[in-house]
């Protein structure tokens, strides 16, 4: 896989899963604009620029269409186009229903969802004028198969991939490709949180019997962004250790 030449936009890219595929896409050859909202991404553009790489940190918050303008024109005045747009960016408030406030319900809605939109939205103009493009949107296995106490959150993810679907027939013409990568759990600052009682008993319901890594959802990242995934579209991709497909 070579992304010689090509530019990328990963959101949410400060820390996790979203760093893990900022550093692959570099690796691959690609420029990076790093994103997030708390200061992160500096550290992360920093890393990439210190291979060699060109990279970008830019502090906007992806749920707000006046932030999301501003990246991506700064992403594309600076590098002149953005090839690679990965939806990273997420947060959860885990609530059970009945007692979830509509605060909680809306952040996550508007982080996860709606950022995707309004990204998608604004990077879309500049690839139908490039005939090329790829948009790899990170949902998850719980936007599969729900989980309690996170209606918000799988609703949101569930959405990714509707929106997905229908926004890669829409595109399909000019050589633009949209896609889902469906994590499953993945050792991250969120699940070494757990108890280890609690992480028995996930990988009871994982097949491979162990957590997935950052880098095995940035592997996939960088696949998908390929010349060698160019018939590839409207996909869900799981990389969750065969928690949702067996």
């Amino acid at each position: 896989m070579n992304l010689s030449d090509r530019v990328a936009l990963v959101t949410g890219s400060g820390q996790g899963i979203g760093r893990a595929i900022a550093l692959k896409l570099a690796e691959t050859g690609a420029t990076v604009i790093v994103n997030d909202v708390n200061g992160r991404a500096q550290s992360v553009a920093d890393e990439i620029r210190a291979t060699g790489r060109q990279s970008l940190a830019v502090l906007a918050d992806v749920g707000s269409s006046k932030d999301v303008a501003r990246l991506v024109e700064t992403a594309v005045s600076t590098f002149g186009k953005i090839d690679i747009l990965v939806n990273n960016a997420g947060i959860s408030r885990d609530q059970l229903l009945i007692r979830m406030s509509d605060e909680d319900w809306d952040k996550v809605i508007n982080i996860n969802l709606k950022s995707v939109f309004l990204c998608t939205r604004a990077t879309l103009k500049h690839m139908l004028r490039a005939r090329w493009g790829r948009i790899i949107s990170i949902t998850s296995v719980v936007g599969l198969v729900g989980n309690p106490g996170q209606a918000n959150y799988a609703a949101a993810k569930a959405g990714i991939i509707g929106f997905t679907k229908t926004c890669a027939k829409e595109v399909a013409s000019r050589s633009i490709t949209a896609n889902t990568i469906a994590p499953g759990f993945i050792d991250t600052e969120m699940t070494k949180r757990l108890l280890k009682s609690q992480r028995q008993e996930l990988l009871k319901r994982i097949p491979l019997g162990h957590f997935g890594s950052p880098d095995d959802v940035a592997e996939a990242v960088a696949f998908l962004a390929s010349e060698e995934a160019k018939y590839i579209t409207g996909q869900i991709l799981g990389v969750d250790g065969g928690l949702a497909g067996i």
